[in-house]
């Protein structure tokens, strides 16, 4: 069955979905495969459910002569090749947005900001991998005005990979830094990778760019592509620079020289977090969204899943940033933390995953660092920051932690808490 004939069945389901513990009445069932499951197996379970149609690859879960089973070569292909089928029939404008840092969060704040005006679609959580885009792009309908998809990369190719699944109009890069190095292999790749955001939107017609004007690497990577720039250089399309960051990011912003001066408390932690916020005003600025409702929606965004959360419990203030970590990340967090101003700073700090063969020297940097800095209490949790040489309290593992913590709890104190989501500190923070 062609994608043609495969997009009018899913036409007259709900909804698509790739799990059978999930399969809500008049949905269509893709059965996906992994290192540890079988979608196929579940095809019929699936249609027990409450699905209408299964999509399957193995002949042998067919029955004969059942006409709620299509057999295709690859059910992931098929998944995606059905939504950029979609994307097409619809032609929704669509932001696609990846970074090596604050993607998720920006895509939030962007999401935000437009909803303000238009009805838009977004990533959920973090579903932007090769599942994840077009299950997105399959949530869109004719009456969405704009949509927002998240790109996420571990290795050369998977942006490219995407793009051509979402085939953006416009492109947003926060950033790129060293995250994923075991996959990418090196910085540059890093850079290559990421860049092939750009590399798809300088063959597509009236596409623009959204860049961060302060970041020396996107303006290299942006070369021939029109931008509209942000940052802090007076007269950029728009600019502003950070007033406060005690603990909540504060920050001022208008449009070109002239524009109006806004000035915006958000509930972010972190000056990290400013080229995240100054994106969103800038993309709300180019799709006409008031300046009075940019500003409303960034005041009131509040971060979730343990992205730079602030939560004051009975003994101490908790800044949690426990769900990913790289260098990069890791560093920013640690400056803003050393600048902020709070009594009683204490850290702690989780290994930062996947960086290949740099993962020790990296590591070296971080706890160099923090001996530079002076904080009243630093702790590393996981073996990576255990094998480094430094003077701090050093534990194996979370569990090993919070069993410390039970026996002698932190009082009065500021604590950063951030590491790759792997090393679970997000499991410590009851214990605070």
């Amino acid at each position: 069955m062609d994608i043609a004939s495969i997009y009018q069945i899913f036409l007259k389901c709900t909804c698509v979905t790739t799990d059978s513990r999930n399969c809500p009445e008049g949905s269509l069932f893709i059965a996906l495969k992994g290192e540890t499951f079988n979608g196929n197996v579940f095809a019929a379970k699936a249609l027990e459910a409450g699905s209408v149609y299964v999509i399957v690859d193995e002949a042998e879960y067919v029955p004969t002569g059942h006409t709620h089973y299509i057999l295709v070569d690859n059910c992931l292909h098929t998944l995606q090749q059905l939504a950029n089928y979609h994307r097409r029939q619809l032609g929704t404008r669509i932001i696609g947005i990846t970074g090596t840092n604050g993607k998720t969060t920006t895509k939030e704040l962007i999401s935000t900001v437009l909803s303000q005006t238009y009805n838009v679609l977004f990533t959920q959580g973090n579903l932007n991998n090769p599942i994840g885009v077009p299950l997105t792009l399959l949530r869109l309908k004719a009456e969405h005005d704009l949509g927002v998809v998240e790109m996420g990369a571990s290795h050369p190719g998977d942006i490219k990979e995407l793009v051509e699944i979402a085939e953006p109009d416009y492109g947003i890069i926060t950033n790129v830094g060293k995250a994923h190095l075991e996959g990418f292999g090196s910085f540059e790749g890093v850079i290559k990778t990421k860049g092939e955001l750009y590399d798809f939107l300088r063959q597509r017609k009236n596409s623009i760019i959204f860049i961060h004007h302060d970041n020396h690497y996107l303006r290299e990577m942006a070369r021939g592509l029109d931008q509209l720039p942000y940052g802090n250089e007076d007269g950029l399309y728009i600019n502003g620079h950070v007033t406060g960051n005690s603990p909540y990011l504060t920050f001022e912003w208008k449009a070109g020289k002239e524009g109006e001066l806004h000035e915006i408390q958000t509930q972010l932690i972190g000056e990290y977090n400013f080229p995240n916020a100054l994106a969103a005003v800038t993309i709300g600025h180019f799709f006409e969204v008031e300046s009075t409702k940019i500003d409303k929606a960034l005041r009131e965004y509040t971060p979730q899943n343990n992205r730079s959360q602030l939560k004051k419990t009975a003994d101490n203030t908790l800044i949690i940033d426990a769900y990913n970590a790289n260098p990069t990340s890791m560093m920013a967090s640690i400056i803003n933390f050393h600048n902020m101003q709070a009594e009683h700073k204490m850290l702690i700090l989780g290994d930062m995953r996947e960086l290949g063969k740099d993962s020790a020297e990296e590591h070296q940097k971080i706890v160099d660092f923090l001996t530079e800095c002076n904080f009243e209490e630093v702790i590393l949790v996981g073996e990576l920051f255990g094998a480094t040489h430094h003077a701090f309290k050093t534990y194996p593992d979370a569990p090993a932690l919070i069993a410390k913590i039970q026996r002698e709890k932190p009082n009065g104190k500021t604590i950063l808490i951030k590491g790759s989501n792997g090393i679970k500190l997000s499991t410590v923070v009851e214990y605070l």
